[in-house]
């Protein structure tokens, strides 16, 4: 009985085909990994997430853009306004 390896031309080109099939399972596993271990960290194929922690306050959304400077003083007491007549004064965090 022959096999395949020890046959009378060679072994032939099918021999190229092992390291292709074990080329083809490395570059799978690796990118499994790879898109695992990004997973926490919103990769691409995941839906954009916010930046906002859900746990934060319209109020304290609100003041930490007026100390960042993204909105200025007149502003900041205008949106105070409409949000205290809309969530009442519980909604401040920073209460006097």
């Amino acid at each position: 009985m022959q096999t395949l390896a020890h046959w009378d031309g060679g072994p032939g080109p099918w021999i190229l085909l092992f390291p292709l099939i074990w080329a083809a399972v490395t570059v799978g596993a690796v990118t499994v990994l790879r898109r695992t271990v990004r997973s926490g960290r919103g990769a691409p194929w995941h839906a954009a997430r916010s930046t906002r922690p859900a746990g934060d306050s319209p109020v304290a959304v609100l003041g930490r853009r007026f100390a960042s400077g993204e909105i200025d003083e007149d502003e900041y007491w205008r949106r105070l306004s409409v949000l205290e007549e809309q969530f009442g004064r519980t909604g401040r965090s920073d209460a006097v």
